[in-house]
C-alpha cells in the first residue's frame, strides 16, 4: 500500500481520493498524529479523537472558502497535517515552530485563531452572515466539543443564530463525553440520557436489521441510522433553539460522516437555516493506552508509544498546583466553610485529593467561568469561604463577574491563579500576562505574589483568612525547592520583606523591588552588582512604608515582575513615588508589549530580558554601572 498522507499536502488533493482510500488515509494519519506527539509533546487524546472529522470535513467541504472553525484548537493537529503543516509537526508548541492552536497568520485555512473554549459558533455565525451580506455560496461550520458547549457563550451565540432562517451554519458537536476531566453537568446528561435512548436503539437496530438482507439498500440504512434520532425524538434543544438537529452519528464512520455533511452543505447553501450535526467520538480512539486513559494522555510531555507514559521520577521540588492542592486539604481539614470551585480544571488545578476527600464541598461547573465567579459570590454571601482554583488566563473570561459581582460587594473570595506569567509551549494563549494589571485597578482587591513554594502556602493562607477578595498568583511547574512550612500561617497584610542588603561601600545604592518568583535570579544579580533586594510580596496595597523608607538611602530602584509592565506591579510603585514627590529613576522590568508565542519558558523569559543575565545587563545599562 502506498502512504497517501505523504501525498497530501493541501485538501485539494485529498478530495482526489476515493472513498475506500479515505479509509487508509485516516489510519494513517491517527498513526502519524501518534508517532508525531511522542517525539514533541502535546495533546494526543482529544486529537486521535478527530481524525475522520478532519478528514471528512476537508473532503467535503471547500476549505479554506469554507470556514471551518475548531473550538478550543488543541484537536486540530490532523486538520494541520491536512493542510499543509505535515512536515511541521516536528516543531510543535516550540519556539519558533508551529502552535499547538489554530493560528490565523499560520495558515489560511486557521480561519479563526482558538485556545480558550466555546468561543466557535459566534465566530462562526459573524463568518455566516459576512457571507450573507456579500450573497456568496460557502458555509461556515463551527467544530465544538471537549465540554466547550457548556459554555454560556456558546448558546449565546445559537440564541442568536437561530432566528437566522437562511443562515449558512453548521454547527458540529464533537461529543466525546469528555472534557480535559470527565464532563458535567445537566447537558451532559442531556446528551447521554439521547445516545442511550431505548426507543432509538430499538428502533434504529430494528430498521437497520431489516434493511441490511436488501444490499442494495444498506448505505440507505447507514444514512437513515445517522437520522433516525432525530425522528424518533423530535425537539431536542438543539431544535428549539432553530437548528436543524441530525443525529447523533458515528464519528469514526466515514461513510456515515461524508453523505450526511455532503446532504447538510446542500441544506445550509440552499438557504434552510442554520445545521446542527451530533456526532460521537471517542478521546483516545485507536491508541489503546489513551483510550483507557484519556486525561492522562490529554496533553502528555515525550513519551515511548510503545510503552506509553512512565510516571516521572520522584523531584524534591513540588510544583506550585501541588503546594495549592495540599493547603487547600489542609485548610478544608480545619475550616468547614471552605469550599472548592473550578470551572473544569480538576487536575490542572490541584484539586484531585480535594474532591475525593471533601466531595461535598466540591463544585466543577463545567467550562463556564463567568458562572464560576458568580456562583463562589453567591457562596460567600452565606458564610462561605470559596476558593475559585483558576488560571491566570482563564479569569479574563469573568473580569465583568469579579468587578461586578465580587469586587463591588467585597465579597471574601479567593482566587487561587495558577499559570501566572509565561506557561512555555501553549504560548500567547494560555499565558498568565495580564492579572496583575487587570486586578490591581479594582477596588477591594488584595493581590500576592509568592516568591516560592513555602511563601505560597503562607500567602494562600494569608488569603482566605481575609474578608474581602483576594487573589495568589503563582507559576506553572515548580519553584526553587524551598522547605514549606506544614502550618497554616499568614502574613502581614501588605508587607513586603527585605532579602539582601546593599553594602556600606556599594558604588551605586540600587534596590530591586521584586515581586514573585523572579525575586531569585534578582538575589544572584544583587551579589554581582551588590543591590538591595525586596521580597514584595503584595502587590495591593503595596508596602508603601517600605519603598519611603527605601528611598531615603537608595539613589534608583528596580522593579521586576513576570507580567506586563503596563499598569503592573511596577507601574503601583512608579504610582507611589510620584504621589510622594520622590523623584528618583525606576527600571521597570518585565514582560514586553506583546503577544509572546510558544518556546520553553527559560529561553522565553531570557528574550523578555528576564534571566539573571538579562536583568544584569538591563541594570548596567540604565544605571550605566561598568
Amino acid at each position: 500500500m502506498t502512504n497517501l498522507l505523504q501525498t497530501i499536502d493541501l485538501p485539494s488533493q485529498l478530495r482526489e481520493l476515493t472513498r475506500p482510500q479515505l479509509n487508509q488515509l485516516a489510519s494513517e494519519l491517527r498513526e502519524f498524529v501518534i508517532d508525531s506527539v511522542s517525539q514533541t509533546g502535546g495533546h494526543l487524546s482529544s486529537n486521535l479523537g478527530t481524525v475522520e472529522l478532519a478528514v471528512a470535513l476537508h473532503y467535503v467541504f471547500n476549505t479554506p472558502k469554507d470556514s471551518v472553525i475548531w473550538d478550543v484548537g488543541h484537536q486540530s493537529y490532523p486538520h494541520k497535517i491536512l493542510t499543509g503543516r505535515r512536515d511541521q509537526m516536528a516543531t510543535l508548541r516550540q519556539y519558533g515552530g508551529i502552535s499547538g492552536f489554530p493560528k490565523r497568520s499560520e495558515s489560511p485555512f486557521d480561519t479563526f485563531g482558538t485556545a480558550h473554549s466555546s468561543t466557535s459558533i459566534s465566530a462562526a455565525t459573524g463568518m455566516a452572515h459576512a457571507t450573507r451580506l456579500r450573497k456568496e455560496e460557502r458555509v461556515a461550520i463551527a467544530v465544538i466539543g471537549d465540554s466547550a458547549m457548556t459554555g454560556g457563550m456558546a448558546f449565546e451565540a445559537m440564541n442568536h443564530a437561530g432566528i437566522c432562517r437562511d443562515l449558512p451554519l453548521i454547527v458540529i458537536l464533537n461529543d466525546n463525553d469528555m472534557s480535559i476531566s470527565p464532563a458535567v453537568g445537566a447537558l451532559n446528561r442531556y446528551l447521554a440520557r439521547l445516545i442511550s435512548s431505548p426507543l432509538y436503539e430499538a428502533t434504529k437496530n430494528s430498521v437497520g436489521n431489516v434493511l441490511s438482507i436488501v444490499p442494495p439498500l444498506r448505505e440507505f440504512a447507514k444514512r437513515l441510522e445517522g437520522h433516525a434520532k432525530g425522528m424518533i425524538v423530535p425537539g431536542t434543544i438543539f431544535e428549539e433553539f432553530g437548528f436543524n438537529y441530525i443525529g447523533p452519528i458515528d464519528g469514526h464512520d466515514l461513510d456515515s460522516l461524508i453523505p450526511t455533511f455532503q446532504n447538510i452543505q446542500k441544506l445550509a447553501l440552499a438557504g434552510d437555516g442554520p445545521q446542527f450535526i451530533h456526532v460521537i467520538t471517542k478521546k483516545g480512539k485507536g491508541y489503546p493506552l489513551a483510550e483507557a486513559d484519556p486525561i492522562l494522555y490529554h496533553g502528555p510531555g515525550k513519551f515511548d508509544k510503545k510503552i506509553g507514559i512512565v510516571p516521572s521520577k520522584t523531584t524534591s521540588k513540588k510544583t506550585f498546583t501541588q503546594i495549592f492542592g495540599e493547603w487547600i486539604c489542609d485548610m478544608a481539614q480545619v475550616d468547614s466553610r471552605l469550599v472548592a470551585i473550578t470551572p473544569a480544571m480538576r487536575e490542572g488545578s490541584g484539586l484531585v485529593e480535594f474532591e475525593k476527600r471533601f466531595p461535598n464541598r466540591y463544585f466543577d461547573v463545567g467550562i463556564a467561568e463567568q458562572h464560576a465567579v458568580t456562583f463562589s459570590a453567591g457562596l460567600a454571601c452565606e458564610g462561605y469561604k470559596p476558593v475559585l482554583a483558576i488560571y491566570s488566563t482563564f479569569l479574563q473570561r469573568g473580569y465583568d463577574q469579579l468587578i461586578h459581582d465580587v469586587a463591588l460587594q467585597d465579597l471574601p473570595v479567593v482566587f487561587a491563579l495558577d499559570r501566572a506569567g509565561l506557561v512555555g509551549a501553549d504560548g500567547a494563549t494560555h499565558a498568565g500576562t495580564f492579572d496583575l494589571a487587570y486586578l490591581r485597578c479594582i477596588p477591594n482587591m488584595i493581590i500576592m505574589t509568592p516568591s516560592d513554594e513555602s511563601e505560597c502556602r503562607q500567602l494562600l493562607t494569608t488569603a482566605f483568612m481575609q474578608e474581602h477578595p483576594s487573589a495568589v498568583r503563582y507559576p506553572r511547574g515548580s519553584g526553587v525547592g524551598a522547605t514549606v512550612d506544614p502550618s497554616l500561617t499568614s502574613l502581614p497584610i501588605g508587607k513586603g520583606v527585605v532579602r539582601r542588603q546593599v553594602s556600606t561601600t556599594a558604588k551605586k545604592r540600587l534596590a530591586v523591588l521584586a515581586f514573585g518568583t523572579l525575586l531569585q535570579p534578582c538575589l544572584e544579580v544583587a551579589e554581582q552588582l551588590d543591590l538591595t533586594v525586596v521580597d514584595m510580596r503584595f502587590v495591593k496595597p503595596i508596602d508603601e512604608e517600605l519603598l519611603k523608607a527605601l528611598s531615603v538611602d537608595h539613589v534608583g530602584f528596580i522593579t521586576i515582575e513576570e507580567g506586563a509592565i503596563q499598569g503592573g506591579a511596577g507601574s503601583a510603585c512608579v504610582e507611589f513615588f510620584a504621589s510622594q514627590y520622590i523623584l528618583l529613576p525606576v527600571l521597570q522590568l518585565g514582560l514586553p508589549d506583546t503577544f509572546i508565542d510558544q518556546g520553553d519558558s527559560h529561553l522565553l523569559l531570557a528574550n523578555c530580558g528576564l534571566s539573571a543575565a538579562g536583568i544584569e545587563q538591563s541594570i548596567r545599562d540604565y544605571f550605566s554601572i561598568e
